[in-house]
């Protein structure tokens, strides 16, 4: 009885489900991205923007790839990342910001016991972490 009562929570351990990314300089939820994981690793598409001046219609005018003028809502932002054998920690992926085109190595860590994630971007040796708040598993 008692581990199937643990099986939710081990499960909310993961960075799989539905998240809100929030703004670093206003605190303000940015956008819900939803997260899966697909063949190799995982995959992350915006599902909604959550700002007040968002446009429904936004491009990522700024990106060089595949993903280059395409809708920001369903853009995928979330490219590869494997559990660390041992680790509560999503390592060797890659996130976009597409609000400057820039795609960054990442890692995913959830905390709080699955409540929260930690989004870690790094360019070189410099990072820059955020922290997500999951909208639904």
């Amino acid at each position: 009885m008692a581990l199937l009562a643990s099986a939710p929570a081990l499960a909310q351990m993961s960075p799989v489900g539905t998240w809100r990314s929030i703004d670093d300089k206003t605190g303000e939820a940015k956008a819900e991205i939803r997260i899966v994981e697909q063949g190799a690793g995982l995959s992350g598409r915006i599902e909604k923007t959550l700002r007040k001046d968002a446009k429904p219609d936004a491009r990522c005018d700024e990106c060089t790839d595949d993903r280059k003028g395409k809708p920001v809502v369903g853009m995928e932002i979330i490219r590869g990342g494997k559990k660390a054998e041992g680790k509560e920690v999503w390592e060797g992926g890659k996130i976009l910001d597409p609000e400057n085109g820039k795609e960054y190595r990442a890692s995913f860590t959830p905390i709080d016991g699955g409540s929260k994630l930690e989004v870690r971007g790094y360019l070189g040796p410099f990072w820059r972490t955020q922290t997500w708040q999951r909208a639904q598993p």
